[in-house]
């Protein structure tokens, strides 16, 4: 592999090739699992502790209190999960739990349970 794909590959360039990216993988020591919609639940069970699954970027716009709480977060609205848990935790108190509607609540559960490694959250 060229030093110029290894530098694409590392500013995230779409024009790499997924060999190039697989080669890399390789050389890293990591593996690839393809994840099908039949074992997509089970994967989802071991990531989260059977809570649900996470979304790769969680929309302010279908987690009401999130986006209430997330008002400093300008110029995007999507936010990454450990974006979110953070925004979550930091404003815990603030938040309305009876108000809260079950979607807000089971990610609020599945972002705890990935992010705290099954500490215990107080």
């Amino acid at each position: 592999m060229s030093r110029v794909t290894l530098h694409r590959i590392e500013k995230g360039e779409p024009s790499v090739t997924m060999g190039a990216y697989m080669n890399a993988l390789s050389a890293l020591g990591l593996d690839v699992d393809i994840v099908t919609p039949t074992n997509a639940a089970v994967l989802a069970e071991q990531t989260t502790g059977g809570k649900g699954w996470l979304p790769a970027r969680v929309c302010l716009d279908d987690y009401p209190q999130l986006k209430q709480v997330a008002w400093q977060v300008h110029g995007t609205d999507y936010l990454t999960p450990s974006e979110a848990f953070g925004i979550y935790e930091r404003n815990r108190r603030h938040l309305d739990f009876a108000r809260m509607a079950q979607r807000e609540r089971d990610l609020i559960d599945s972002l705890r349970v990935a992010f705290t490694e099954g500490r215990a959250v107080e």
